[in-house]
């Protein structure tokens, strides 16, 4: 079963490709949290990166804390990042709280 934050509208499964997402997360550790000073993939904010059949990009992420006072800026700072690095391809974020951010996300740096 697909989950639905990673299947269009009409129920297309989504491609799994690690090296996409693997490229995908190298271009993401541009995005910096500026409270943190950290980038948002040694943060351990990006959960998941997929792109279906008609190249959307879906990024399944988190942040610190729900009540982020910057999370509306840091989740438009990944669209336009992966816009900038794939014009051709829509962005989609789907920002998740389940499970939830904890330190133990880290990558050490």
């Amino acid at each position: 079963m697909v989950h639905p934050a990673f299947s269009d509208v009409h129920g297309t499964e989504l491609i799994p490709d690690n090296s996409f997402e693997s490229q995908v997360k190298g271009i993401l550790k541009k995005v910096i949290d500026p409270e943190l000073e950290i980038n948002i993939v040694d943060l351990g904010l990006i959960y998941k990166v997929e792109q279906d059949e008609t190249n959307r990009i879906f990024v399944e992420m988190t942040l610190s804390t729900p009540a982020c006072p910057i999370g509306d800026v840091i989740v438009q700072n990944v669209i336009d990042t992966l816009q900038n690095a794939y014009p051709s391809k829509d962005v989609d974020v789907s920002l998740v709280f389940d499970p939830p951010w904890h330190p133990g996300l880290l990558t050490e740096v």
